[in-house]
């Protein structure tokens, strides 16, 4: 989107001081359909500012307010007359500028904690007296600077929320952000909705047509190309791109044979000659060139590195055949964004960074990001509003190497083909036990090879083959995640179908680390 289109969109500013949930606070925002941006806290006021928020929200952060160098902000920040909600971290620094006194008390407080509201709060007035929130710090406003008072408090904190509505501040030691602050996300509606007087007209129905509109003016009659992987992100922009400018885009999807059971077919029935979308696509089956480039490789890096490499390979030798294009499609998508840098270069890093390296001969204009505003879940709103299928749509997160990652050691064909086999059954059970009582159902959940093999006895005959590891998560943000509470029942049926299905298997795990130590993915 141009940036004078930017600036005249209603928008709250998000200033980070470094908190782990910075992400997780312009989420909630946009969930209550505003529009908002995160800026770091070196940004000039003056250029956000510029923007015309309509409120400032400043987050938490892992430093003391009062220690030397600490991130801050001038007191314009609060004499500006827009209304500003400081959590956590933005709240004793608020304090600390303003000539409240903030302090390392003897307890800290952390995770679930009991709280009491007070009922003649603007901002927290409507919450019930007694709640739990989500606590998570060293420091604690001892004393309020002038013309606040206190609406909120624990047994440990005296000052758990405090505003003053006769400047529009307001301030919260708790993380209103995080699912176990009870009606947290409530909390920022009101601040959002009633104390800045925000529409809420930030909808993906109206994203889609603008940007539809916005792509056709700026491409023209140039020529697109965009390197579709069958993941939402590509998948989506790919879609954006087709509605605006028809068979003018080319989209190349590599098939490097580390994707999920049916999953390159079921993209070219959506995306293929066949499909409801104006593209040129090419498919590019390259299974046994990836393999044989792998023949031998056990480091996950190296393997990383490989598929990656082997992936520019085949995307330039394609498009060296299309010719001259004019611009560049990527699935870039805000939080890409914000873990660059947050401005400056960070959007040219990160659009090498996409497709691992830019062939020399590709000669275009511009580098074309259609989704770089939105967050993961707006991107599969922005998707069924343009009619790709939920099935794609709603796909679990899948890394760029594929099954790569989720097999450890060499990488064959035979084992390719476990391992689709028995993620494609994993994923059929959960999916079918959870219709009914959703509740328990991981957000993310695979099957991996591991490169055990044991003794076994199937058919009254010994066996030697492989143990097959069932990963399942619970997470808000990826960055973090527990093992997921799979009932039983269902862990066995799966157990029972891949070892009497799959040929190869003579063992199931069940993976309960947690993320930290371990990660996400078993390499």
């Amino acid at each position: 989107m141009a940036n004078g289109e930017k600036k005249n969109r209603e928008f709250i500013a998000v200033i980070d001081y470094g908190g782990q949930y910075n992400q997780l606070v312009a989420r909630r925002v946009r969930e209550c359909n505003v529009y908002c941006e995160i800026f770091s806290y070196k940004t000039d006021l003056s250029l956000i500012m510029d923007r015309n928020p309509k409120g400032i929200i400043l987050t938490g952060g892992p430093n003391s307010c009062y220690a030397e160098g600490a991130p801050s902000a001038g007191k314009d920040l609060f004499e500006s007359g827009l209304p500003v909600l400081g959590i956590c971290y933005g709240a004793q620094m608020m304090m600390h500028v303003l000539g409240g006194k903030v302090e390392k008390p003897e307890k800290g407080e952390y995770g679930k904690t009991e709280i009491c509201y007070e009922n003649d709060s603007r901002l927290l007035g409507f919450m019930p007296e007694r709640s739990i929130c989500w606590m998570s710090h060293f420091d604690g406003i001892t004393k309020t600077a002038e013309g606040f008072k206190v609406t909120a408090h624990t047994k440990d904190c005296p000052v758990a929320a405090a505003e003053d509505t006769g400047r529009n501040l307001y301030a919260v030691q708790f993380h209103p952000e995080v699912l176990h602050t009870i009606n947290g996300t409530d909390i920022i509606r009101r601040f959002v909705r009633d104390i800045c007087s925000c529409s809420g007209d930030w909808r993906m129905d109206s994203f889609v047509d603008e940007q539809i509109a916005y792509l056709r003016e700026k491409i023209g009659k140039g020529r697109v190309l965009c390197a579709l992987s069958g993941g939402v992100d590509s998948s989506v922009a790919a879609v954006l791109l087709s509605r605006a400018v028809g068979n003018q885009l080319t989209c190349v999807f590599v098939d490097h044979g580390l994707l999920r059971k049916n999953e390159g077919d079921e993209v070219e029935a959506v995306f293929g000659p066949e499909g409801p979308y104006e593209l040129n696509f090419i498919r590019v089956n390259a299974a046994d060139r990836y393999y044989e480039r792998l023949k031998g490789v056990t480091e996950p890096e190296e393997k990383r590195k490989i598929i990656g490499e082997e992936f520019i390979r085949v995307f330039e030798e394609e498009a060296k055949k299309i010719g001259t294009v004019d611009y560049l499609v990527q699935g870039t998508i805000y939080p890409d964004v914000v873990e660059s840098g947050l401005g400056g270069e960070s959007a040219v890093i990160k659009s090498h960074h996409n497709v691992g390296g830019l062939p020399d001969h590709v000669d275009f204009k511009e580098i074309i990001e259609p989704l770089r505003d939105l967050f993961k879940d707006e991107v599969r709103k922005a998707g069924t509003e343009l009619g790709i299928p939920r099935h794609l749509v709603n796909r679990q997160p899948f890394p760029g190497p594929g099954l790569g990652i989720r097999i450890i050691g060499e990488i064959t064909a035979e084992k390719v083909k476990i391992v689709q086999e028995a993620d494609a059954i994993y994923r059929e059970e959960v999916d079918k036990a959870a219709i009914d009582n959703p509740s328990w159902k991981p957000d993310q959940y695979f099957a991996a090879l591991t490169n055990m093999r044991s003794v076994g006895v199937m058919g009254d005959e010994r066996t030697y083959d492989y143990a097959v590891a069932l990963r399942a998560v619970k997470t808000i943000d990826f960055m973090t995640a527990e093992s997921a509470d799979i009932p039983f029942e269902i862990l066995q049926k799966v157990m029972s179908r891949i070892i009497n299905e799959v040929k190869g298997v003579n063992r199931v795990f069940y993976d309960l680390t947690s993320k930290p130590p371990g990660t996400i993915e078993l390499e």
